[in-house]
């Protein structure tokens, strides 16, 4: 239950009544003697109630009520007011305020108000967690694109991480889009307008190692000239992005560790220690644990990246995700060159479904633009071993399953309709494909 109050009012006595009698009631109470110092430190998205008096020097309670409900017209301000003033705090009530109390009013009459308040404001900021959820989750969907059940489960792992200061380590193989699940966990938390650095541990010499990450003084080295600030001191207060951690030079390991502990570094030739505020997305094909035992990764840091680990599926092994993302990243190539992307046949789209994807999204992002330049796909060959007549007609089932639910915003009966399917058929193909109707409900 929501128990911040904040009291505004010029006299002195009427303040230290209102806070004992609230403070006694188990509220937390903020007193303010103007309105001006109210609006001066008013705690963004206050998650309380306002209670000002109507007759003040400077900004009167009229005036507080209008500056307030520009910012949150959805908070509650209950008007104290003098036995002239009612028509007046009628008048504001139809204007937004909550409530208004007559002076001299008793403690009971303040505390019901102040309660029926509360409680509407305990829902208001519940619907709004809710909308912003659906919005979340929808915009997440357009960037993670997929409907297959591990990808559904890997979006709601982001939407749950996101906003949590935690550093998470990312598993999957080259081209599963690890790089883009990290800048979903940057861009949906609360870092998001902060600075998010990425970096290929793999991709810069070790020599140039330390200057990267740590930066250096003027004259630190060889060649040094000028004092450069390293990526993790200009990424403070937002997401540094380390790809092929697995990579990293174990004396720069070392000094990682450090920076993690202690959330301070130091440039390179310098003597002073920097303060930083950083959360750290690593990166990683193999086991960090396995290159910890055979000697190649430091174990202790291995813990410190790994608070929460997500897994980032293969293609081939969600392969009812492979059509949206083709038509996806085919529509896209096309828009960006001034054209129309070529229909998918039949033959072409099993060829998609049979392909092993060794370089996962990234290949099939290559194959899309290739065809929407209408150079076809030579670069694809089926596997071998690739999937059985039996898991490519599983697939495209499921797909189109998914493609019914989405176009008809899980509504079943037009599911039903669209499909051709009775009702207990449709139900045991969702269960046996492990969707769910509500992730469609809009």
């Amino acid at each position: 239950m929501l128990n911040s109050v904040i009291v505004v009012d010029d006299e002195a006595s009427i303040r230290t009544a209102v806070e004992q009698w609230l403070s006694l009631s188990g509220f937390s109470v903020q007193l303010f003697a103007c309105a001006e110092d109210c609006l001066a430190q008013l705690p963004a998205h206050f998650a309380g109630v306002v209670i000002s008096d109507v007759r003040m020097p400077g900004m009167g309670g009229l005036q507080l009520l209008e500056r307030l409900q520009l910012d949150d017209p959805d908070l509650p301000v209950i008007l104290l007011t003098g036995h002239g003033d009612v028509p007046m705090a009628v008048e504001a009530m139809r204007s937004g305020a909550y409530d208004f109390l007559e002076k001299p009013f008793t403690p009971q009459h303040l505390l019901g108000s102040l309660r029926r308040a509360l409680e509407k404001r305990q829902l208001v900021l519940e619907n709004r967690r809710l909308h912003e959820q659906a919005d979340l989750k929808s915009r997440l969907e357009t960037t993670l694109l997929g409907m297959s059940q591990g990808l559904q489960q890997l979006r709601r792992q982001v939407l749950d991480l996101a906003s949590l200061p935690v550093n998470v380590l990312l598993r999957g193989e080259t081209g599963s889009g690890k790089e883009r699940v990290a800048r979903c966990l940057h861009d949906f938390g609360p870092r998001a307008d902060k600075p998010f650095v990425a970096l290929n541990c793999a991709a810069i010499p070790e020599s140039l190692f330390e200057a990267e990450l740590f930066g250096h003084e003027s004259g630190a080295f060889t060649g040094a000239q000028g004092k450069r600030i390293g990526k993790l001191e200009y990424a403070n207060g937002g997401t540094v992005f380390l790809d092929e951690i697995e990579s990293m030079p174990l004396a720069q390991q070392a000094k990682l560790l450090r920076v993690i502990q202690e959330q301070k570094l130091e440039r390179l030739g310098a003597n002073q220690s920097i303060s930083v505020d950083l959360r750290i997305i690593a990166a990683t094909k193999p086991d960090l644990l396995e290159e910890a035992r055979a000697g190649r990764f430091r174990e202790d840091l291995a813990y410190r990246l790994n608070v929460a680990e997500l897994r980032l599926a293969p293609l081939r092994d969600r392969r009812e995700d492979i059509p949206l993302l083709f038509e996806h990243f085919a529509q896209s190539a096309a828009a960006r060159l001034g054209r129309a992307a070529p229909p998918l046949s039949g033959p072409q789209l099993s060829q998609l479904l049979c392909h092993d994807w060794p370089g996962n999204v990234r290949e099939l992002a290559n194959a899309a633009e290739r065809h929407a330049l209408g150079l076809g796909s030579p670069n694809i060959e089926v596997a071998p071993a690739g999937p059985s007549l039996v898991e490519q007609m599983e697939a495209f089932e499921a797909q189109c399953l998914r493609a019914a639910l989405r176009q008809h915003a899980g509504e079943i009966k037009a599911v039903m309709q669209t499909l051709q399917l009775p009702r207990r058929t449709l139900n045991e193909k969702m269960q046996r494909h492990g969707i769910v109707r509500e992730d469609f409900v809009q």
